[in-house]
């Protein structure tokens, strides 16, 4: 489940990262949507895992 999420992240979401975003200077919004895909992630790849 969590590994299909990851892969819908991915493509409608959008990545901070790639567009340099400070962490500190982040609207909260932009914060809950980065706490989000980390949590799907770490999730996908522990199915992947077991």
């Amino acid at each position: 489940m969590f590994t299909l999420l990851a892969k819908i992240n991915k493509y409608l979401l959008p990545s901070f990262t790639k567009k340099g975003l400070d962490p500190a200077k982040a609207k909260k919004w932009q914060l809950a949507l980065i706490a989000w895909r980390y949590y799907v992630t770490v999730r996908a790849l522990e199915e992947k895992s077991e």
